[in-house]
């Protein structure tokens, strides 16, 4: 410790105020790090850089010719470098690797780890999963119809692909997949390394398959790595920190967080600068009844026996709470007093004052001892009091005079104004014959009629557990009147009793709720329903959203070799460039010219071995001409016509005249062919048919193959323009 590090000494505490010995307080200078830092790692930032850097740049290189010229050629010249280990043998083993990638085997593994992942009920990390999926489909289709690049230059491509090459869809699918299954379902520390390292050979293999045939760029599926691990890495350090959420494969709750090792050391010095304790060992403690925080004994410097209690809170609590109740107001509508927490600190702070309101009442409840930050607004921790010796009233003998204690409690929280919200058996403690209420995070101020009448309906409904119904009944009424005890039974009805205390009276053969109903004045019903804008609102958006997310992501779960191109539009842009490589032997290229009003492009696909593209109109439908270009065709059936297209041959089959009227029309010129599928919709005119003459033209496949050289030095493969295989 540095000597010139500020410190503050605290005052002197009243005697008998902490059961410990303190020590002095020391203040976090500023700039200094908390106990524990927010686990963005170096590695997570250099994929962020990496990603956000690789996007820039390939824009930049596919923007400026100097650039773009450089890139190409230094691809290229890589790809050579591999074409030259080219063996049959070799072909088939990389042929094999890229189907086995690209095919439905991803969307096999990708099931696999959405299945797995909901079998063993990790819902945080499945939601972070499909949220970098969605991210990734909306990302990556911007990123490639920005780009929109064209396969390899210069390289004789020797498999099959479909649409633009950057960043490489097939790349990214696998990457992404085989990352969300390291981060869904493989335990933390030396287990995940090494599946990182298994998922770094499998996508490095799958990454020289695919360059080892010419299918990619280099840097596309660099590109395409780089997004893959990026954002599912950030997404699930962010979102699903280890600290927080821990893969385990052992019972407990989700809730209850680790307390050792980075963090626990954070802990001990966090309440010995903070609070001035010296804590010797952490321990968890009453797990099994606590949802919503991880309670921790703490044996402190100060004697053999000196303990502290401490409830730990994170932001993943928070969350876990804001989606409970979220849950609860479209199950069962709105109620008022069920408000989320909006940050840790809040609802640390809220506790600490509860605490306070409830001893100034007369309650007897544990003594603050003080809130201490582990993480700034992400992890907190309030400590108190421990009830040593103390047990659960579910696990003790209940007699009259713990019975009146309970009803007398419940009669001074409403004369004070105060509801606790969680009665249970797990936060009603007992010791030497005295009830203690513990957990208070939830108390509310002013509490409405019936929250009130429910706190009265849980703790008649705890004592009874432990004792006779009856008995508790006769009891009660010496605290309340009959009106009031059954207005209690009339709204504890239920999810307004806690699940710890409906599994209990699930186990006990005796029905308790129907025992205090017949013996309480007869009342109906408080309905706990509550229907309004807000909860069809919630009740309409959440399924909607759910399922825009699974719409948009469910797209990823598809073979992903082909996404889509832009429609060629006759000249010199990446689309025609494209449909060249799609068919190199064809010495014209079929192309979109000027459309005459009410006719609009509908799409394209162009793959390796075709391109189709589709008009559509708003008089004969959707696709009412679908033009192909392949590398042959069959004209035997049809009529040679005088071509209106320079360098082509023409042939018309007849129009088909019917509810809908067909046609075809078929240019051929030498080393390919260009279809024309007529399928007008019904009453659709067939005036319409010779306004194709200008809609759809030919571009010479020479004029792209001298644009290529001309700009970037290299050669566009194919008819006229040989590579080297």
């Amino acid at each position: 410790m540095s000597e010139n590090t500020e410190r503050t000494v605290a005052p002197a505490a009243p005697p008998g105020s902490v059961p410990a010995q303190r020590t002095a307080r020391q203040r976090r200078p500023t700039g200094a790090p908390p106990p524990l830092p927010h686990p963005v790692r170096l590695s997570t930032t250099a994929w962020l850089v990496l990603a956000v850097v690789i996007v820039a740049c390939a824009f930049l290189f596919s923007a400026e010719t100097p650039w773009l010229r450089v890139d190409d050629r230094a691809n290229t010249w890589i790809l050579r470098l591999l074409a030259q280990a080219r063996t049959p043998w070799l072909t088939d083993v990389a042929g094999g690797i890229k189907a086995a990638g690209s095919g439905w085997g991803v969307t096999v593994l990708g099931l696999s780890v959405v299945a797995l992942t909901m079998i063993f009920r990790r819902w945080r990390h499945l939601l972070v999963f499909l949220g970098s999926l969605f991210f990734l489909e909306i990302a990556g289709q911007l990123i490639y119809f920005g780009l929109s690049r064209p396969r390899p230059y210069g390289i004789s491509i020797i498999s099959g692909w479909g649409g633009y090459s950057a960043p490489s869809p097939p790349v990214a699918v696998l990457t992404v997949f085989l990352m969300g299954a390291v981060y869904c379902l493989v335990v933390p520390g030396r287990p995940r390394a090494w599946a990182k390292a298994v998922v770094a050979a499998v996508v490095a293999l799958f990454c020289l398959a695919r360059l080892y045939l010419a299918v990619d760029h280099p840097d596309d599926v660099l590109f395409a790595v780089a997004l893959g691990v990026a954002i599912p890495v950030t997404a699930f350090r962010w979102f699903t920190p280890n600290e927080v959420f821990p893969v385990v494969y052992r019972r407990g709750r989700t809730a209850h967080v680790d307390v050792g090792g980075r963090r626990g050391d954070a802990i001990r010095l966090a309440i010995r600068d903070q609070l001035g304790l010296a804590v010797l060992e952490i321990k968890p403690f009453g797990l099994e009844s606590s949802a919503g925080s991880t309670p921790l004994r703490l044996r402190v410097e100060g004697g053999p026996d000196e303990y502290v209690f401490a409830k730990l809170y994170t932001k993943g609590h928070v969350r876990a709470d804001r989606w409970y109740k979220l849950s609860r107001t479209i199950l069962y509508g709105y109620l008022e007093d069920e408000h989320p927490f909006q940050t840790v600190r809040r609802l640390a702070e809220y506790e600490d004052y509860t605490l306070r309101l409830l001893r100034d009442a007369g309650i007897h409840t544990a003594q603050p001892y003080g809130i201490v930050e582990i993480t700034p607004e992400r992890e907190y921790m309030i400590v108190t009091e421990f009830f040593d010796g103390a047990v659960e009233i579910g696990h003790a003998d209940v007699g009259d005079e713990v019975i009146d204690q309970g009803l007398r409690l419940i009669r001074k929280l409403w004369d004070a104004g105060i509801a606790h919200r969680d009665i249970k058996p797990g936060n009603l403690m007992i010791r030497d014959g005295e009830l203690l209420l513990i957990d208070v995070a939830f108390v509310q101020v002013r509490p409405s009629p019936w929250r009130q009448a429910v706190d009265l309906g849980n703790m008649m409904l705890v004592l009874a557990v432990r004792s006779d119904p009856d008995r508790v009944y006769q009891r009660a009424l010496r605290y309340f009147t009959p009106a009031e005890l059954s207005e209690a039974f009339a709204a504890t009805r239920g999810v307004a009793s806690p699940g710890q205390l409906r599994a209990f009276m699930k186990k006990d053969p005796r029905d308790l709720l129907g025992t205090f109903r017949a013996l309480a004045p007869p009342r109906e019903p408080i309905v706990l329903q509550r229907w309004g804008l807000r909860r069809i609102a919630l009740a309409l958006a959440v399924p909607a959203s759910l399922l825009l997310t699974w719409m948009v992501a469910g797209d990823a779960f598809f073979p992903a070799e082909n996404i889509g191109a832009h429609p060629p539009l006759c000249g010199t842009g990446h689309a025609m460039i494209l449909v060249a490589q799609a068919v190199p032997s064809a010495a014209q290229l079929p192309c979109v010219s000027d459309l005459p009003s009410g006719w609009r492009v509908g799409g394209a696909d162009i793959a390796s071995g075709r391109s189709v593209f589709w008009l559509d109109s708003d008089q004969a439908g959707p696709r009412a001409v679908t033009v192909t270009l392949s590398a042959a065709c069959d004209v035997s059936s049809i009529q040679a016509e005088p071509s209106d297209q320079p360098g082509t041959r023409r042939f018309d089959g007849p129009p088909t005249v019917g509810t809908r009227l067909t046609g075809l029309r078929i240019y051929t010129f030498p080393g390919g062919c260009a279809s024309y599928r007529l399928d007008f919709a019904p009453g659709a005119s067939s005036l319409l048919i010779p306004a194709l003459d200008g809609m759809v033209t030919f571009v010479p496949r020479a004029r792209l193959v001298n644009y290529v050289r001309a700009r970037e030095g290299l050669t566009l493969c194919g008819r006229g323009a040989p590579c080297p295989r």
